[in-house]
């Protein structure tokens, strides 16, 4: 007799949720997505993301990957400078490892044309296709543009029983944000330090530097990062305190490109806005524990990160990975479904804990003139400039995560 097919309930179908339901149905379960917005209101949202190459696995995995190609905007070269101790590092495709080739430089053991340190993908596309994928895979249900209902009794710690004339939910995926009323129902707990900066976005037309550069600029009121998106347009993300951006948020386009000029190396000069700046604050922020019986948390329900890096949303997909990973076991008869979620909250607590205290310690390190801070911070940008097997080990940990998972 055959044995029946796992049922997964996922709350939120951002970017994170989403991926999460088309790699669960992908591991042979079926799943039910809900979300309060309608799918016209998940994809308006002006955002890009920079994704790096554990993000590229799980998109090549899912068969989005080369339908987002057209889309992607490459950056072969990150350059890393502190404009307070006025030094710059470079970071290149040589020195990426092997493992993080595109599929068209695997055969080989150099990077070609089509390597990259990182890519960066508008929000507009990637919804797009994401859910045209979900409305057409038949072993998921969407319910989008109504509120989210209450979880299953009993997925959420409780010990109520399952009602008997309803098929039980195996797993709950919490991936409804920050504010997550999921994790609040459940009862589980939510540490947040706010940081004294905030972030903001923005994209503009610029001019100055080459089409497949990005820019890690470390400044005494915080870190800010210039991505492309192909042609003449970027991505600004801006950390300085939040009451600043609040103001430079309020601003009129002329008056806020004549405060960006102030900002940007010299040789990089923005001609226009291409959206509205938004502001808000950041914080480092985590749940513990990241499952309880039957419920999971991913993404921005699990955690949030400084932005420096660009490490939120490539963390937020390495739950998604590991996910599918032990999805696929219970699928296939190797792991009990009611053991997933302890296996899931265990085994992304390291590589949560590496990047939450990595982007901090960036953070604090480099947002500051502090005396007794600028020798370490010359001295590691010269180790970084010199070392070619340093830069190397940096990339990788950047691009893959410090705990990279083991390829099933």
């Amino acid at each position: 007799m055959e044995s029946q097919q796992l049922q997964a309930r996922v709350h939120g179908a951002g970017p994170t949720g989403a991926l999460a339901a088309l790699a669960l149905a992908q591991a042979g379960w079926r799943v039910e997505l809900l979300d309060p917005l309608d799918a016209a209101g998940l994809g308006q949202r002006s955002r890009a993301y920079a994704l790096t190459h554990s993000s590229r696995e799980l998109l090549e995995g899912l068969g989005l990957w080369q339908p987002l190609a057209a889309h992607l905007a490459p950056f072969r070269r990150l350059e890393l400078c502190d404009r307070a101790l006025h030094r710059q590092v470079s970071f290149s495709t040589a020195d990426l490892g092997t493992a993080n080739l595109g599929p068209a430089d695997r055969v080989g053991t150099a990077p070609g044309a089509d390597a990259a340190v990182g890519w960066v993908l508008q929000h507009g596309p990637l919804m797009a296709l994401v859910l045209e994928r979900l409305q057409g895979d038949p072993a998921i249900t969407l319910r989008l543009g109504e509120p989210l209902a209450p979880a299953e009794p009993g997925s959420l710690g409780t010990a109520t029983p399952e009602p008997a004339n309803r098929d039980p939910i195996d797993l709950v995926v919490a991936a409804d944000g920050s504010a997550s009323p999921t994790r609040r129902q459940a009862g589980l707990a939510w540490y947040s330090r706010p940081y004294r900066q905030g972030c903001l976005t923005v994209q503009v037309r610029l001019r100055g530097s080459a089409p497949d550069q990005a820019w890690e600029l470390f400044r005494p009121e915080g870190p800010f990062a210039v991505l492309p998106l192909g042609g003449d347009a970027w991505q600004l993300v801006w950390s300085a305190p939040l009451q600043r951006l609040r103001q430079l948020e309020a601003l009129d386009p002329v008056a806020f490109l004549d405060q960006l000029a102030g900002v940007l190396p010299e040789q990089l000069q923005a001609e226009a806005l291409l959206d509205q700046p938004r502001a808000w604050p950041v914080a480092l922020e985590l749940a513990w524990p990241l499952a309880r019986r039957r419920l999971v948390l991913v993404g921005e329900a699990a955690h949030r990160c400084h932005p420096v890096g660009g490490q939120g949303l490539n963390l937020c997909w390495r739950d998604v990975a590991l996910l599918q990973k032990l999805a696929a076991r219970a699928a296939a008869g190797r792991l009990r479904p009611a053991a997933l979620p302890r296996a899931y909250g265990w085994g992304r607590l390291p590589d949560l804990l590496a990047i939450l205290l990595a982007t901090d310690a960036l953070v604090r390190l480099f947002s500051n003139r502090h005396p007794l801070l600028l020798p370490l911070r010359r001295l590691a940008l010269a180790a970084l400039a010199r070392m070619a097997w340093l830069r190397r080990l940096s990339l990788a940990a950047m691009t893959d995560g410090p705990c990279r998972l083991r390829r099933g």
